[in-house]
């Protein structure tokens, strides 16, 4: 090969070879701040195809026929830019010629539903705490920036179980309302329920800034609620965990310098294990591992914050509840659905097999992430009243918990 030709070979290897190590530079930057950039909006990417309304007066909904759509029990339908919200109930009627679902429409919280033409079907069912048709009160707790809201649902006289409290913890990129599922079955259980915000779900203070840390500095404001129960009574708590909740109640039993206060722990859809979550996630959306890899090292270089905007880099390692099981120290029920396309429900197998003396695993087919509650509200309440009355520090002081642990 004359040496001109060999020169220009090479240089356009060289030439492609830089192009390829940008283009997963960008891929992995664009793939770690994903991860880390809260999204305060969603695309309404469901269409809905009709709104009927029935002899009665009643509404139903058409929408097309998913896998989601067409499972059983009660969902959310969000729509106009999430200012509206329906509550939809049970299946009326299949159409195979449209290829669509009619369903019941339970409640329009807000917005005009007949209106709508696209919305976002989600697991939340109440948008505010008022549905739940339970006396509750907003209150505010100290937090590192500022004031976080919350709710308190306090249990009537004849059922309250003393000095038991339950403090629950929405997912990423979600609101406090999506825990409300979980208050009817601890106000059952006589527990004072507590529903707190945390930094950067925009109803917190913001963290410095302005990012998620996956659990890493969000359970301060979970221990922030721990000492808001305390000082009002709490000697047992019980963590109610959703998605990112799990992981920060996961943290939080683990460092809060209260700890001896949380008897259990209630973890539905959790993430025990962020690289496991987010390869998993990566690879349904097509990318490559050593792009995915590459984003890892991203989040945990302190050097390479600015690429993320993280204020600290992101110990995975501290976050890894799988390789960390053997220091887990607190009974655990977890509630998750076998088809889960956003945590994998492996992850929270595995956990229950390397510790099969403390956590509970309770499957559940549900189509989609975090709505197991709604395929099957009965079997998750059971669930978690059997595992409560079975926890062994149930009645003891926060004393000889301390000391059974």
């Amino acid at each position: 090969m004359p040496r001109a030709t060999s020169h220009r070979v090479l240089k356009i290897g060289l030439l492609a070879a830089s192009t390829a190590l940008l283009a997963g530079v960008a891929g992995a930057t664009y793939f770690a701040r994903q991860v880390v950039v809260p999204k305060y909006s969603r695309r309404e990417g469901l269409e809905l195809r009709a709104v009927h309304t029935r002899g009665d007066g009643s509404l139903v909904i058409e929408l097309p026929a998913t896998e989601q759509t067409r499972a059983h029990g009660r969902y959310s339908f969000w729509f106009d830019q999430g200012t509206g919200h329906a509550c939809i109930g049970r299946i009326v009627e299949s159409n195979r010629d449209r290829n669509t679902v009619i369903r019941a429409v339970e409640r329009v919280d807000s917005g005009d539903l007949k209106q709508a033409t696209a919305g976002i079907w989600s697991g939340y069912v109440y948008s505010k705490p008022g549905q739940l048709g339970l006396p509750y009160q907003d209150v505010e707790i100290p937090v590192d920036n500022g004031v976080a809201p919350a709710w308190r649902f306090d249990p009537s006289a004849g059922i309250a179980t003393p000095g038991a409290w339950a403090i629950h913890i929405h997912g990423m990129g979600g609101k406090r309302a999506g825990t409300l599922r979980g208050i009817p079955v601890a106000r059952r259980l006589g527990l004072t329920s507590l529903v707190v915000s945390f930094r950067n779900d925009s109803d917190a203070p913001p963290s410095y800034d302005g990012r998620y840390s996956l659990g890493q500095g969000e359970w301060r404001d979970v221990e922030a609620g721990i000492n808001y129960a305390i000082s009002n009574g709490a000697e047992r708590i019980v963590l109610f965990g959703w998605s990112l909740g799990a992981a920060i109640a996961l943290q939080a039993a683990a460092l809060s310098p209260n700890s001896s206060r949380v008897v259990g722990m209630v973890l539905d859809a959790p993430v025990f294990d962020w690289r496991t979550t987010l390869a998993a996630n990566a690879k349904a959306a097509g990318l490559p591992l050593p792009l995915v890899q590459l984003g890892f090292t991203i989040l945990r270089s302190k050097a390479l914050r600015w690429v993320t905007g993280l204020a600290e880099p992101i110990c995975l390692d501290s976050l890894d509840w799988l390789e960390r099981a053997s220091e887990l120290n607190k009974p655990i029920l977890v509630l998750h659905g076998a088809k889960d396309d956003t945590t994998p429900f492996e992850a929270s197998r595995k956990a229950a097999s390397l510790r099969p003396d403390l956590i509970k695993l309770v499957e559940f087919e549900a189509q989609g992430h975090s709505l197991e509650w709604n395929v099957d509200a009965e079997k998750w309440e059971r669930s978690v009243e059997d595992w409560f009355h079975r926890l062994p520090l149930a009645g003891t002081s926060p004393e000889q918990a301390a000391a059974q642990l």
